[in-house]
């Protein structure tokens, strides 16, 4: 618990408190934390691994709304009086490890605790924000340029440097970066040879590794 930001600002009993509250579960790769109409009743913290939070849009077609990885919030909604869940939850491709809280213990702390309201409202403006500008980039852009956004913010986002070079690990498939990016997979495919061949970057199964970020266009 002591290593997630957002608990910072708690006092140690306050941290006690939420200790007795949490819940701790692991799953394997590929299962479901939760599913679309379950009921909003808890939020979760990950610890480790990733997920994809999802929606199946026309004909079965999945959209990625977001990915989650280790030290985030998500299924935060109940706290805003969701009661149903929109979207499922869907671990990739390891095992994930997360706490889980009950909305309404959680909300008891918030209470209690005006400084952890404040950053848990910082997180719901920033979710926000990102689903603005991913709105704003599928309307006024193509997929070319989503797809080398989507390497470019994730690279920033969660990269590791070697020399002038950023490597990203990651637990997608071409069709994850597809239903994130709003593309098809072939799409996909085509434009990461295209820079592949342009040694913009190198790529195999879990890496990408982007040669130069300002170049990256």
């Amino acid at each position: 618990m002591e290593r997630f930001p957002l608990f910072a600002v708690l006092r140690p009993e306050e941290k006690e408190q939420l200790s007795q509250y949490m819940e701790f579960r692991k799953i394997p790769r590929y299962h479901t934390i939760y599913k679309s109409g379950e009921d909003s009743d808890k939020l979760f913290f990950l610890v480790k691994g990733s997920i994809k939070i999802a929606i199946q849009a026309d004909e079965g077609k999945e959209v990625i709304k977001s990915l989650i990885h280790p030290l985030a919030l998500f299924g935060e909604k109940g706290l805003v009086g969701q009661r149903y869940r929109q979207d499922y939850a869907q671990a990739l491709k390891e095992e994930v490890q997360y706490f889980s809280v009950k909305v309404e213990d959680f909300k008891r702390l918030m209470y209690q605790n005006f400084d952890l309201s404040s950053q848990v409202m910082a997180i719901f403006g920033n979710r926000l924000i990102t689903a603005e500008h991913k709105l704003e980039s599928l309307i006024c852009k193509d997929a070319r340029t989503r797809i080398i956004e989507f390497i470019k913010d994730a690279v920033n986002k969660r990269g590791q440097r070697i020399g002038y070079e950023l490597l990203l690990r990651h637990s997608l498939t071409h069709q994850d970066i597809a239903n994130i990016t709003h593309t098809s997979r072939q799409t996909v495919t085509l434009v990461l040879n295209e820079l592949k061949k342009s040694n913009l970057i190198y790529f195999n199964r879990g890496k990408i590794l982007v040669r130069d970020l300002a170049k990256l266009a």
